[in-house]
């Protein structure tokens, strides 16, 4: 960074250097490729210290594929995590079983410095419906064992699908006991919604431990800091032992940015903030188990995905920071979310969150499911948590649904004109529980619901008073539950003729010595929308 903190640009020879390296690196890491000869390689590394230290996990469960990840590093928060600036060969098995008697798939894939060493294999040819382990090695030293899964065949008749709903883990904010809890979990899948790292430090009277470092602007800043979280053995343990669906939200990048605009706050200009959101993106693929085709491009990185769970369910992960429209309201040059009343660009139809394209995408998905739940996973609340403000406008807070009014009621109307049934939507961000119908305008008895929410809170990150809560659930009938005082997840259990989700909880701050119990639970029928206590 320059002397006044901010990120220099790249130079056109440096961009297309580095472009050159990803292409190649992203190449020899598919199955069975050949690395570029051309490329500096180190066949025979010797380790001094476990290689392996960030885990294993894995994503991305289809049919028949699977995703696997890990990072060599045996000096994580070192530069480059301790490796040589070579590629080094990485060995990886999938097996029937934990002793790896049985192998089912293996292969060989490169690592190398374009992409810190990480390792992500899109294992393909696996029968469907599995349980199966997994691991890597590498200069003869063996990562730990995963498990993962794949999906059931798109037409199998399928009995449940039993899935976790997490998102919001500031590690300076709390312990990670609720990842400990969920790596123990008979689950078939976790859906991460957003926040999975925070770019800022916390404020210090909220603080119960130590990020590596402070406000992250370089791509070895993001590095470090997701290394840092990595780290942590109730994560790992959480990776290790379940296949991830992800989606992102702000503060993998910063708080409340929108598209290619953010950053207000620290004064870095549109060009910089470019440069970090980059890195940021970066950094993230190269820590989560994602796609090799998911890749940073000039368009930006696609995390907009779909999953199938044989005839019973079909999953959506939206993507609701890189395609979205700056926060109504704002004066010139700030992108940041605001609580507004007197907002006329709030009745704007052309504003978005998802983006035309994609809300688009999920429209044609959602009206050519032939799969008995839908399920949408997206980074916050799609309820309106709205109050009361002067004259005849609510006040609302412009960073979430609330303030993209218009397009939230345009999807909801679609869903119902077009009689998509059984349609759940899943979110994170806002640090609290909530349970909700969703109608195309909120809280009005003549507008039918057409959907279910459900959101978890945050599984670390700070929540708000509940004085403020009991407000809010007073002037949001659709509410039909809320809590923003415990940290915890969701779990959910999904059948041919119901969902049920069981929301688990603590105190906040999340010591390590903390217990999680249960909070709420809830029910949704099969051709009802909304949810029911019980």
């Amino acid at each position: 960074m320059t002397k006044n903190g901010k990120t220099p640009a790249l130079s056109r020879r440096a961009t297309l250097q580095a472009l050159t390296r990803w292409a190649a690196l992203l190449a020899a890491q598919r199955v069975g490729a050949a690395p570029d000869a051309s490329l500096p390689r180190e066949t025979r590394p010797r380790f001094t210290a476990d290689p392996f230290p960030l885990g294993v996990a894995s994503g991305q469960p289809r049919p028949d594929s699977v995703v696997l990840w890990t990072r060599l590093a045996p000096a994580p928060m070192a530069p480059r995590g301790g490796m040589p600036d070579a590629l080094v060969p990485v060995r990886w098995e999938v097996a029937h079983d934990a002793q790896f008697a049985r192998i089912a798939r293996q292969g060989e894939v490169w690592a190398g410095p374009a992409l810190a060493h990480s390792v992500r294999v899109q294992v393909q040819g696996l029968p469907p419906g599995r349980s199966w382990f997994y691991r890597f090695i590498a200069g003869g030293v063996s990562s730990p064992t995963g498990r993962t899964r794949t999906a059931p065949a798109e037409d199998a008749p399928v009995e449940r699908l039993r899935l976790v709903l997490a998102s919001c883990q500031h590690y300076e904010q709390g312990w990670f006991l609720a990842q400990r809890e969920i790596a123990s979990l008979d689950i078939d899948l976790v859906m991460f919604v957003g926040d999975y790292i925070y770019d800022n430090p916390s404020p210090r009277r909220l603080r119960v431990r130590t990020h590596e470092s402070g406000q992250a602007f370089t791509l070895d800043q993001f590095r470090r800091r997701h290394a840092h979280y990595k780290l942590d053995p109730d994560l790992r343990a959480a990776h290790q032992a379940h296949p991830w669906v992800l989606a992102w939200d702000d503060h993998e990048v910063r708080n409340d940015y929108a598209g290619l605009q953010g950053d207000d706050e620290l004064e870095l200009s549109p060009a910089d903030f470019v440069q970090v959101r980059s890195h940021a993106y970066q950094a993230y693929f190269e820590h989560m188990p994602l796609a090799p085709d998911q890749w940073l491009g000039t368009a930006g990185m696609r995390m907009h995905d779909r999953f199938v769970w044989g005839r019973l369910a079909e999953l959506w992960m939206l993507d609701g920071r890189q395609y979205r429209d700056a926060q109504a309201c704002n004066t010139a040059g700030r992108y940041n979310g605001h609580l507004r009343w007197n907002c006329a660009s709030l009745d704007d139809t052309g504003r978005s969150l998802l983006g035309t394209d994609q809300r688009r995408w999920l429209e044609r998905g959602l009206a050519a499911s032939q799969r008995r739940w839908k399920l949408v996973g997206q980074s916050t609340q799609m309820s309106s948590w709205g109050v009361p403000g002067p004259g005849h406008r609510r006040l609302v807070f412009t960073d979430g649904w609330d303030g993209y009014p218009q397009e939230r009621a345009a999807l909801l109307d679609f869903i119902g004109r077009q009689h998509v049934d059984n349609v759940v939507m899943l979110g994170g961000d806002v640090h609290r529980h909530v349970a909700a119908r969703l109608r195309p305008q909120p809280n009005q008895e003549r507008s039918p619901v057409v959907a279910s929410e459900f959101v978890a809170t945050s599984l670390t990150s700070a929540g708000m008073p509940e004085a403020t809560m009991a407000l809010i659930r007073r002037c949001n009938p659709d509410i039909l539950h809320m809590r923003s005082d415990v940290r915890g997840y969701m779990q959910l259990e999904v059948t041919e003729q119901s969902l049920h989700c069981h929301a688990r909880a603590t105190d906040f701050p999340v010591l390590p010595h903390s217990r999680m119990t249960p909070l709420a639970s809830f029910l949704v029928e099969a051709g009802r929308p909304g949810p029911q206590i019980g």
